[in-house]
């Protein structure tokens, strides 16, 4: 294991660049891997300032990616089917060992966070917030039987706020592969990091979420998962290069708003008109109701459940189905098709899920909007809704040499800096250098 000062050495001499460029220089360039290295330098220089660490203690560099939903729009908390993937924007850390039983964090641009390895039980107060997901994190490991010791983090983060790429997932998985490195020498395989930080999010931060976002983080690449069991869900890397499909994949940054509390209702009423469906036949979920008994209820189903509820249950069926067969027709390298299927689940979210606005606020359609712009300037490719929906931000998949086109367009009407292109990295969270 690298010092610090070694670590540093090893980043500016360009030692490390091989683990950097599958991480952040996916398009190839000098350019990108330039900036990849000036963001490591500065990270492990900002830890080094911040915390002054012992000349020999084992410094590394990790990372912990954000994500995106590529397939399966609201349909995990149904037990179904998505397909994600981890994205090249992360969370970049240094850390090393304390000697003390703390973990300090510095996230750059705020206060220094600590956690006493001694106190690993849950607070209310802390709900929603870092400290929580922290704790949660470190109790979780622990209760699988290994002994932490404190650490000292310095971290920075380019995840873009409110784009549905998931930051809590990324820090979660982040501290993860620290803890795991440092304390359980490696032991931690993905799929349980990502167990971990959905732990800390339930039961610590008091978010009731599935398991979409910290195994997309977590596992790296595209990955399809199946919740029908969503305690031991079933995983299935998806080993397809997208840099080779001749597409960019883009988010763009709609610019509405996600705080308003009438948001909260929106996303939660899918839930619930999903579930009464469900319960019209004694179940809890729709992947517990089959497609023919369904459709056979329908004239039933829409005067005990209403016309809404019926046709977010006909989304769920259609975009379980397609989640699954694009994950088939990337294995078999058939990305035309896979552009098809894209389409149709944007197709679907909008017409039967109906989360592109929100019928609280009619004057805010910004999602429709540029749903409408995107497929205006696209002669071919594919665009979606992103995420929970009713406000945030839109999935492109872009032919290359129609990028500059399309960003100049959508920024024309959304603003600058909203189109943002962004590649499905092959690694998730990780050790970047040691």
């Amino acid at each position: 294991m690298r010092t610090c000062k070694q670590l540093l050495s090893a980043v500016a001499s360009g030692e490390c660049d091989s683990a950097l460029a599958p991480l952040y220089a996916l398009d190839g360039s000098e350019a990108s891997l330039k900036a990849a290295r000036d963001r490591a330098l500065h990270v492990a220089r900002s830890f080094q300032a911040a915390f002054s660490p012992a000349q020999d203690a084992p410094a590394a560099l990790f990372s912990g990616p954000g994500r995106t939903e590529i397939g399966g729009n609201h349909t995990d908390h149904q037990h179904g089917r998505v397909l994600c993937g981890s994205v090249d924007l992360d969370m970049l850390a240094c850390a090393a060992p304390n000697g003390t039983n703390r973990i300090r964090i510095r996230s750059e641009g705020y206060p220094t966070l600590e956690i006493s390895l001694d106190q690993l039980q849950p607070r209310k107060e802390e709900e929603n917030t870092s400290a929580a997901l922290v704790r949660g994190v470190a109790a979780k490991i622990t209760e699988l039987g290994h002994t932490l010791t404190g650490v000292d983090v310095y971290a920075v983060s380019d995840v873009l706020s409110g784009s549905g790429l998931s930051s809590s997932a990324a820090y979660e998985v982040l501290l993860g592969n620290i803890l795991n490195h440092f304390c359980c020498g490696g032991a931690l395989d993905p799929i349980t990091i990502a167990k971990i930080g959905q732990f800390a999010e339930n039961v610590y931060f008091g978010k009731l979420s599935g398991l979409m976002d910290q195994m997309g983080s977590s596992v790296g690449g595209a990955v399809a998962i199946d919740f029908a069991d969503p305690a031991n869900p079933i995983v299935d890397r998806i080993d397809y290069d997208f840099t080779r499909s001749g597409y960019v994949l883009c988010i763009v940054d709609t610019g509405s708003d996600h705080s308003t509390k009438y948001l909260t209702e929106d996303y939660s009423d899918i839930t619930r008109e999903m579930k009464a469906v469900a319960a019209y036949f004694g179940k809890t979920v729709l992947r517990d109701v089959s497609v023919t008994d369904f459709r056979a209820a329908i004239p039933a189903l829409r005067q005990t459940c209403g016309d809404r509820a019926v046709l977010r249950a006909m989304h769920f069926y259609d975009d379980d189905r397609t989640a699954a067969l694009e994950a088939a027709v990337l294995k078999n390298g058939d990305f035309d098709f896979f552009l098809t299927l894209v389409q149709q689940s944007g197709l679907s979210s909008a017409l039967h899920l109906q989360n592109t606005w929100s019928v609280h606020n009619t004057r805010q359609q910004a999602i429709p909007l540029a749903l409408a712009e995107a497929e205006r300037l696209l002669d071919t490719g594919a665009v979606r809704v992103h995420g929970g929906g009713f406000a945030g931000t839109i999935q492109a998949w872009v032919p290359t040499g129609d990028l500059e086109t399309f960003k100049t367009g959508m920024e024309a009407l959304l603003g600058p800096g909203k189109c943002h292109v962004l590649h499905i990295r092959p690694q998730g969270g990780c050790v970047v250098a040691a």
